[in-house]
């Protein structure tokens, strides 16, 4: 018999297990309330041994999933999972009668519903003596055997329910990801920082606040073409004008672009902008905002701030190196002098020389940025703020009061990868609206990544922004570093994957 055809028989007969309960007006029901979490009992009782336990006459209620089930004649044992972890039942026939016998046709993967009293077993383990059993919900597909989850990638994605139900790494890296959201919005809100969480629009009439390439949709009751955001970052500086000094979303972006491991198409930014502040400030508070929270999250660990991720050891507790783009540049590509680093010609040659496929548009400063990208960002392994980037790439920084051709921006690589961006903000309006027409005439060039003119954003700069600091931080790479996980598609629930062909779906008719 084949694995499809034997999956098929398993379903049938679960089938027909559901017929019978609901003949019997016993499918699906809606009455019994939980007391109790699992994990919740575990901590509780973690200290206390049988007798202490049993001393403690503990009626409880908990609810969950059966992942395991052994049967022993009149006595059985399973292992149940909730929301909160696992605990153990024990089952009598001589304290559950008829019920007993309904249990042993339960299967694997069914949600049950027990009533009992907390005790440990001969070999320790915290259970439940069950007075009373029910099924809540029968399971129709069966769980995939491996302890470890489901066996192809791709699948424990697409399945992403069944992957959290067997694989306990996956639900422990979400659980991860739920506490550092929480860990940023007290760090932002706190008496040191006193940011203010806002929320701006997803859709756009202009798409802007970042260089990539937006999703197109249509509102049809205005018959306007209308843009998923790339970035909130022009809405949150219009409230830095209007005086909200400190502002920060944690929402989601959309970039119509490639999908990676370290790429999907709609993905989480954390943005903030603090007036009166520059550049420097936003690296001090990037620095300690990731070190504090390996320190809390990972307070358990002897060395909280020593990450481990794609098989090297990530730092953050040293003080983050900080380095100039052009002096990162130079160390790597040491045949090219100063005078080169801002060289058309010279920067040409070098990235031609590197196999680089050079647009004839482009400056020294694209050409610089394009150097940086072959040579230096696969080394930078440990935190590292890549500073002073050149202002053609960079159309929202202000430039740098000595050097108008570099901007006070930077931005964070860890293990090789873009971690965060920020800059002191361009207040400028004319400038502002300088660049903004150097990115349509680029846009008009060809370019899908660059920036439209958006008239209103340089209004609310005539109002006046004051200097203003900003950043914005890839909320799933940092759950990569947090969870040592080496693909974005493992920190998302629902990571974006072609529709599949065909479902198989079992449903009455």
């Amino acid at each position: 018999m084949t694995d499809q055809t034997e999956g098929t028989d398993l379903i049938a007969e679960r089938r027909a297990k559901l017929a019978r309960l609901r003949d019997a007006g016993q499918a699906y029901p809606n009455d019994f309330r939980i007391s109790a979490f699992a994990g919740d009992l575990q901590a509780e009782c973690t200290e206390l041994d049988a007798a202490a336990v049993e001393a403690l006459g503990r009626d409880v209620q908990v609810a969950g999933r059966m992942l395991a089930k052994r049967i022993m004649g009149k006595a059985s044992f399973a292992q149940i999972q909730d929301g909160s972890g696992r605990i153990q039942i024990f089952l009598q026939q001589s304290a559950l009668g008829e019920s007993y016998d309904a249990f042993k046709t339960f299967d694997v993967g069914d949600i049950v519903a027990a009533k009992g009293q907390l005790m440990r077993t001969r070999t320790g383990e915290l259970s439940i003596k069950v007075q009373q059993i029910r099924l809540l919900t029968k399971s129709l597909r069966p769980l995939p055997d491996k302890f470890h989850g489901l066996a192809d990638v791709e699948t424990r994605y697409r399945q992403r329910y069944v992957d959290l139900i067997v694989n306990e790494q996956a639900r422990e890296a979400f659980v991860t990801r739920a506490r550092l959201l929480r860990f940023i919005r007290d760090f932002l809100e706190g008496p040191q920082y006193r940011y203010m969480e806002v929320e701006t629009p997803m859709m756009h009439p202009i798409p802007g606040g970042a260089t990539a390439r937006p999703f197109v949709t249509h509102h049809n009751a205005l018959d306007l073409p209308m843009y998923l955001r790339v970035a909130p970052e022009l809405y949150l500086k219009r409230l830095v004008v209007g005086g909200f000094d400190r502002v920060y979303e944690i929402n989601r972006n959309f970039r119509n672009e490639g999908v990676s491991t370290r790429h999907n198409p709609e993905f989480t930014m954390l943005e903030l902008y603090q007036a009166y502040a520059v550049y420097t400030d936003i690296m001090d508070l990037t620095e300690n905002l990731i070190r504090s929270a390996a320190q809390t999250l990972f307070a358990d660990r002897d060395e909280p701030t020593l990450l481990p991720w794609e098989g090297k050891v990530i730092d953050v507790g040293k003080p983050f190196a900080r380095v100039p783009m052009a002096d990162a540049v130079a160390a790597k590509n040491p045949e090219l002098s100063g005078a080169d680093l801002r060289d058309v010609a010279a920067l040409t040659a070098q990235a031609e020389r590197l196999g680089a496929k050079v647009d004839p548009s482009w400056g020294w400063g694209r050409l610089l940025l394009e150097l940086f990208e072959l040579t230096v960002e696969a080394d930078l392994l440990q935190p590292t703020f890549i500073t002073h980037y050149p202002t053609e790439v960079s159309p929202l920084s202000r430039a740098t009061d000595d050097d108008p051709e570099m901007t006070d921006r930077f931005e964070l690589f860890i293990g090789a990868k873009e971690m965060a961006n920020g800059f002191s903000e361009l207040n400028d309006p004319a400038d502002q609206a300088a660049r903004f027409r150097a990115q349509v005439e680029a846009k008009d060039a060809g370019d899908l990544e660059a920036m439209h003119f958006d008239a209103d954003y340089i209004r609310a700069l005539e109002y006046g922004l004051p200097p203003t600091g900003g950043l914005g931080v890839g909320i799933d790479r940092l759950v990569m570093l947090f969870t040592n996980s080496p693909s974005i598609r493992d920190v998302l629930l629902f990571p974006y994957l072609r529709p599949e062909g065909h479902i198989e779906l079992m449903v009455d008719s």
